[in-house]
């Protein structure tokens, strides 16, 4: 589901939101029924919209999908914290008219998730954090949790937008191997800002967790048109860093090959760095919806279970 005009309003209720992603994200996985079924899926039947998603076959929907539900299934104990960086590069691009900056499509993703994971009875928690930890609640499955979560969400999308919020990876997430205790699924917000010195520092924390047997999704929150592809209507710009409040004004056309291959480089590193500490790496464009969060979370999950 991409955002348009008519979507902004749910903004002011992020369950109401959720809720009608998730569940146009389920009936599109559903749209053609699946025909053919072996003796061995004789227990499964076709998913009907708007059923519980509890008893879904995830792994037979990662090789076929289609979405069936099995008739007798155990409960699983899946723990996942959801963790968005909220330092002011997030906060790129400005909002004007129904446009939204990553920070929000960050929030928004994890309240998404957030409304998946009730439907399977799984446990969620939330951290936010820029250069410290600046809220944590552990995961939990009640309905009173995940409207006190949603709260805090709905509470940083109203929040001000404040420049100078640096990124401090190795502080944030170094307190987390602490405070996640029970082996988990940890799913990563950011536009992962930095030089490799910085990036470096963020894999050795992540590492930190990977020893403690948790499992990492890291989704790399991204304009790609304009922040990887440096693609402006304009000939010139005033360039601000969120982080440190620096400006420049130039013409992006004469810079862009330069930039573009510096950015790639950077991307590739990050590709890298996740696939040798065997983290799931996922570039999320902000043009692109909230499909591509959903999907690989889910097709994460049946590989776990």
């Amino acid at each position: 589901m991409s955002i348009d005009s008519s979507s902004i309003n749910f903004l002011e209720n992020l369950d109401f939101f959720a809720n009608q992603v998730v569940e146009g994200f389920i009936t599109g996985l559903h749209k053609s029924p699946f025909h053919g079924f072996s003796v061995e899926f004789a227990e499964h039947r076709i998913y009907n919209p708007g059923e519980s998603i509890k008893y879904v076959d995830w792994k037979l929907f990662a090789r076929s999908d289609k979405m069936f539900t099995k008739r007798f299934e155990e409960e699983t104990n899946l723990r996942c914290h959801l963790i968005i960086d909220c330092s002011s590069s997030m906060f790129f691009p400005f909002k004007k008219d129904n446009s939204i900056d990553k920070l929000t499509f960050s929030v928004l993703s994890a309240a998404c998730l957030m409304n998946l994971f009730r439907r399977q009875r799984d446990a969620f928690g939330i951290t936010l954090f820029s250069e410290s930890l600046d809220f944590h609640r552990d995961p939990k499955v009640s309905r009173k949790h995940y409207f006190q979560l949603i709260y805090e969400l709905e509470k940083k999308l109203q929040s001000s937008r404040e420049v100078n919020i640096k990124t401090d990876f190795s502080k944030s997430l170094g307190s987390l191997v602490d405070l996640i205790k029970e082996r988990s699924l940890i799913v990563i917000f950011s536009d992962f800002q930095g030089d490799k010195k910085s990036l470096n520092n963020l894999f050795n924390s992540l590492q930190s967790l990977k020893y403690k047997k948790h499992e990492i999704i890291l989704f790399h929150i991204c304009d790609v048109q304009k922040e990887k592809k440096l693609e402006f209507t304009r000939d010139f710009y005033k360039f601000i860093d969120l982080e440190t409040n620096e400006e420049i004004s130039l013409n992006p056309i004469d810079f862009k090959e330069k930039f573009v291959k510096e950015k790639e480089n950077i991307f590739s590193f990050i590709r890298e760095k996740s696939s040798q500490s065997k983290i799931d790496y996922f570039l999320a464009d902000l043009n692109k919806g909230f499909d591509q969060m959903l999907k690989s979370y889910l097709i994460k999950r049946s590989k776990l279970y």
